[in-house]
């Protein structure tokens, strides 16, 4: 089998930062967010998005609380340009709402999109250009300084341009980008030489985006850069530190929290992660990883099935099903021990005197983000007694006992791995009935009469309860008799003197299925023979003498 040629890459390397103080600092706030669903996103689309569908992703955006938005390349092609323009002549940007549209530093293009932006209150022009190593000698062929210069002269006119529009609402953003692959100190001589140009201060900040262009290292060396970076950036109270994470090495979430925690204001990233290649930073998943840590993400993903739904209709992008908290799968649990930690859980919460969410396995309250409980425990060759059993209850009110659970469990197990599929809760409860309820062989109970000796309901002797009746068992009929201190008493005495079989009853439970007077009772039983032996059953009447009786009948007919 021929190896991998790992000698042909090379470990990415490491920052020198004495007293590192970011592994001590925890995220209290949540960052200004920027989406770039609509510019990084887009871009990355088979199909981009029509204006229409641009529009209505635009509108969703808003609806979750994004107050910086990049709207766009609107230089890049018509498309672009006009759904910029759309959004401003229609007059569908709120007031709070800024527009970001991303340009690289060649005049035309930045002169172009300026003509887009004309007439927004507010609008953040992102200016980038390439200052990795690697783009430097192969794709431009420039050295440093010509890079440098490239960065300054496009800032330049943009501040030029802006100081013609007389719009104060126009404010600026640089990327170096690639700044993954580009040495720190030449980026921060880069971002100087930009600051300087731009004339940032407090009144006047920038923003200077460090994008991880490219995931090329581990989220803490990243982290160590944005930190060395804080550190040596002069004036820092006139910039706003800005990440743009991508998820080459599928750790873009983390990557954007430690570089928070390493002094970035600010986050750009799109919903369920959309973006070239592995996509960028998931602006959901981050938002609400917060959240269960009691901050305030400020945005809404209160309702993550509209917010999908609108998602994969304008981008035709799928949501992975085990995309954290928003996949269809991640509030379910197949494992059985899982299920009935789950189900335990659910029970208990209501009892926490703090309020506070603690179910295990849910890290968060599914409800929280417009999601149901009905998807929690689903039933395959996985699951366990637990699962099962708290299906039945949440969907039909059956409560199984403890000691019975097992046994039901056995059967559910046994249909799992017969049919190899996972079992919906109607096949759950319809398997119920046909193992326990609706058995009608080999003892049938044709007749049964309770009544009370002198009708005197409050006496409190033993043999106070009398039965009458007709019971067949394969092809004998015989009629009983019987006294006991309860219905189901005198009728297991009445059927062991009639057949002669010895059994005694060694668990027994009921319960009403609801809560209106007309509810059903059911009555669960464990008998155990006298040659070793042991069955399960349940009965089910509006009576519960009667539900009682029939559960002995049901486990007699599941003896072995």
């Amino acid at each position: 089998m021929k190896k991998m040629n790992f000698r042909k890459y090379a470990p990415y390397p490491s920052v020198e930062l004495p007293s590192r103080s970011w592994p001590d600092r925890r995220i209290t706030k949540a960052p200004i967010w920027s989406s770039v669903d609509l510019r990084d996103g887009n871009q990355a689309l088979p199909i981009p998005m029509s204006v229409e569908e641009k529009v209505a992703m635009f509108q969703l955006l808003v609806s979750v609380g994004f107050k910086e938005i990049e709207v766009g390349f609107p230089s890049a092609s018509a498309t672009e340009f006009a759904f910029v323009r759309r959004l401003i002549e229609q007059g569908l940007i709120p007031d709070d709402v800024t527009i970001q549209v991303l340009t690289q530093a060649r005049e035309h293009l930045i002169r172009r999109t300026f003509d887009a932006i004309s007439g927004a209150k507010h609008a953040i022009v992102h200016l980038y250009n390439s200052t990795s190593r690697l783009q430097r000698d192969i794709v431009f062929r420039k050295n440093r300084e010509e890079i440098k210069a490239i960065a300054v002269e496009g800032t330049a006119l943009v501040r030029r341009l802006k100081d013609e529009s007389g719009v104060a609402g126009i404010r600026f953003e640089y990327s170096p980008e690639s700044f993954t692959g580009t040495e720190l100190d030449y980026a921060l001589e880069v971002c100087h030489a930009v600051m300087d140009v731009w004339g940032a201060s407090e009144e006047n900040k920038i923003i200077l985006n460090l994008p991880s262009t490219v995931e090329m290292s581990t989220p803490n060396i990243y982290a160590d850069r944005i930190e060395w970076f804080c550190r040596n950036i002069k004036n820092r109270e006139a910039v706003l530190i800005s990440v743009h994470a991508h998820n080459d090495r599928g750790t873009a979430v983390a990557t954007a929290e430690l570089a928070m925690m390493a002094g970035a204001d600010r986050v750009e990233g799109a919903l369920f992660g959309n973006g070239e290649r592995c996509g960028n930073m998931d602006i959901v998943v981050m938002a609400l990883n917060l959240f269960t840590q009691g901050i305030d993400p400020e945005l809404d993903f209160s309702d993550l099935p509209r917010i999908r739904e609108t998602y994969l209709r304008c981008t035709r992008m799928e949501v992975h099903p085990r995309h954290p908290y928003a996949g269809e799968l991640v509030y379910t649990a197949f494992s059985g021990s899982h299920q009935d930690a789950i189900s335990k859980g659910m029970k208990a919460q209501p009892l926490s005197p703090e309020g506070l969410w603690a179910v295990p396995y849910l890290p968060i309250d599914p409800e929280d983000v417009g999601c149901s409980y009905e998807a929690i425990v689903r039933i395959n060759s996985q699951s366990g007694k637990g699962g099962v059993a708290y299906v039945l209850e949440k969907d039909y009110g059956i409560q199984i006992p403890k000691w019975m659970q097992p046994d039901f469990a056995e059967a559910v197990q046994a249909v799992a791995d017969r049919t190899g599929i996972e079992l919906s809760t109607d096949q759950i409860h319809d398997l119920f009935h046909a193992e326990y309820v609706k058995l009608v062989e080999p003892v049938i109970l044709k007749k049964c009469h309770i009544s009370w000796d002198d009708e005197d309901l409050q006496r409190n002797d033993e043999e106070a309860t009398l039965i009458s009746a007709i019971v067949q068992m394969k092809e004998q009929e015989f009629s009983f008799d019987a006294r006991g201190n309860g219905p189901l008493d005198a009728f297991v005495k009445g059927i062991i003197n009639a057949s002669g079989l010895e059994f005694s009853v060694d668990e027994y439970a009921e319960h009403a299925i609801g809560r209106s007077s007309g509810a059903l009772a059911i009555a669960y039983i464990k008998i155990a023979c006298a040659d070793g032996r042991i069955s399960f059953g349940a009965g089910i009447d509006s009576n519960i003498s009667l539900a009682s009786i029939k559960a002995i009948v049901s486990a007699l007919n599941r003896l072995p």
